[in-house]
């Protein structure tokens, strides 16, 4: 798969190209620790049509790699949707003003997020419902704090991709079954598959990630 590394506006991205015509913008968001590299694993087989963003996180991970929020010690693993909030907000201008650079299409798009990276992607779903089409969260959870806004059912008619290892450590099976329930109290309905993995995806998810993404 050729990516590109660049550096734009500030951020530090890797980007795939797709030469067909009117190409989807698919946003890949990395874990905790993880850097614009980490999530290329889970594309190398998406479909052609899509151009592909995968951000570096603006922040600092201790020991190593970049967080979507700022070092909390106190809430090790396990951030807030506040904690959270202005790293949506950058990534939807950052979105913005990528794909007019590049002149795509960026009115809906697609976004998959790795652990942390899928906290990500279920407070964009909700604070921004207009903007993400189809939404991947591997690994993940909903953020804490988050129970506020699902309450005014901004997911409704979206339709949640959510994959997990019932040997998860890290982000534990149960964290999964408890967050997947919000999301459907927030009115989506969840496409959700299971393996006896630990904090990682297994070749079989990557094909049902894939088949969900396909129109």
């Amino acid at each position: 798969m050729e990516t590109e590394l660049i550096e734009f506006n500030g951020w530090t991205l890797r980007t795939k190209a797709s030469a067909t015509p009117n190409p989807k913008l698919l946003v890949l968001i990395h874990g905790w620790t993880g850097d614009e590299n980490s999530m290329w694993v889970f594309a190398r087989k998406l479909a052609p049509q899509y151009w592909m963003l995968a951000p570096r996180a603006p922040y600092h991970a201790e020991p190593s790699g970049f967080s979507w929020r700022p070092p909390q010690p106190e809430l090790f693993g396990r951030p807030s949707l506040e904690a959270l909030r202005p790293s949506v907000g950058a990534l939807i201008q950052l979105i913005d003003e990528y794909a007019a650079s590049v002149k795509v299409d960026a009115r809906q798009f697609d976004a998959v997020g790795f652990s942390q990276g899928g906290a990500v992607v279920n407070a964009l779903g909700a604070l921004y419902p207009q903007r993400v089409r189809k939404m991947g969260v591997l690994a993940g959870f909903v953020p804490y704090q988050m129970e506020t806004i699902l309450d005014a059912k901004p997911l409704v008619g979206k339709n949640i991709f959510v994959a997990h290892g019932t040997q998860d450590e890290m982000v534990t099976i149960k964290r999964a079954y408890a967050s997947m329930d919000l999301l459907k109290q927030a009115g989506a309905t969840v496409t959700y598959f299971e393996d006896q993995v630990g904090h990682k995806m297994s070749a079989n998810g990557v094909k049902a990630l894939k088949e969900y993404l396909e129109d």
